[in-house]
Parts: C-alpha cells; structure tokens; sequence
C-alpha cells in the first residue's frame, strides 16, 4: 500500500513515516532511513573506528530494520530501537574479530617455517646454470647488454652511455637478446 498520496514525507513524525513504511511505503522508509543514516554511521563509526565498516555497518543496520519494522509496536521509539540494531551489530563485529587484512609480504616471509624447500633449490639451481649457459652461448653484445640491464641494473639511459648506442637501439638489443636467451634455455622451461 503506497501511502505517499496522503502523506507529506518531508513534514511527517517519525512515528507516522513507521506506519507507513510498516504498512508497505517504501518512499516513507527511504524518508526515514534520509533521516537517520547519519545518526547510525555515527554510531557505528565510534564503535567500530573503521570508516569502510561503519558504512557496511550502517547499510546492514537498516536492511535489519527494513526486515523486522513489523515487529516494532511503538512507532514513535523508532530512533531508539534503530539505534539499538546497530550498537547490537557492532557489538557482534567487534566480538567476531577484525576483518582479515592483506598481510604483508615480508611478515609472511618471515613467518613462513620453510623457505626454501630442497626441490625449489635444486630447480632453481639448475635454471641459474641453464641461464648462465645460455648467456655464456648467445654474442657478446646480446649477452654484456642482458646482463648490464638485468644483473648491474642499469637503466636504458645509462645502458645508451655506456654502449655509446641510442636509446631506441638499446630497447631494440634488449628485445632481440632476450629473444635470443629464450631460444637457448627453451628446454628449461618444461622443467
């Protein structure tokens, strides 16, 4: 039942817009919720101290108000009541714990019980060997300009220095070497 014809949202009671919206208005639950979505993020923000949670929070406290306003009997409480769902709610969040957070990768390192197992060692020994074979196999150039890029960690400017070269024709080296060093090590990757 739709009582917006015979009702002024803007100029309504709380305790009228709980009527209405009981009776099924929508647009006097969306006028109430204008009302007081300030007030329970406030609330929930104080409880919480998480911004992106008391939103959540806020968002959850008013579907859980949506759902049982039938079970509300005095209208004109509604301001407490919607208030005590979200302090209940918090409450529940704060006793199930934080949200997991992304974890840090260097705390995971350096929580981890192992960090090399035998087999990675092996595998990852063997590829340095294949590597540095195929380095040892390309030209000299191909191979002084992979290295001066990927093990000093040079830049293209300061490679273009170096080689006396420019710095599209260091680029163009860099893509032709590496090109190059996959076609020597290709049986590497199947390991």
């Amino acid at each position: 039942m739709n009582t917006c014809n015979y009702l002024n949202l803007r100029t309504a009671s709380v305790a009228e817009l709980v009527r209405a919206a009981q009776a099924g208005d929508r647009a006097a639950f969306g006028e109430l919720y204008e009302r007081f979505a300030r007030h329970v993020f406030a609330v929930a923000l104080s409880r919480l101290g998480d911004y992106n949670d008391a939103q959540e929070l806020c968002q959850d406290a008013f579907v859980q108000a949506l759902l049982k306003l039938g079970q509300l009997r005095t209208p004109a409480c509604f301001a407490g009541w919607l208030r005590m769902i979200t302090r209940r709610l918090a409450i529940n969040r704060v006793t199930r714990g934080a949200r997991e957070q992304p974890t840090d990768w260097d705390e995971l390192e350096a929580s981890s019980v192992e960090h090399e197992t035998p087999l990675a060692a092996a595998i990852a020994g063997e590829r340095r060997a294949r590597v540095q074979d195929g380095l040892n196999r390309l030209r000299d150039l191909d191979g002084a300009t992979l290295i001066a890029f990927y093990v000093d960690g040079q830049s293209l400017a300061e490679m273009s220095d170096e080689f006396q070269a420019p710095l599209g024709t260091i680029k163009r080296r860099l893509h032709v070497a590496r090109k190059r060093l996959a076609k020597k090590v290709a049986p590497l990757v199947a390991v």
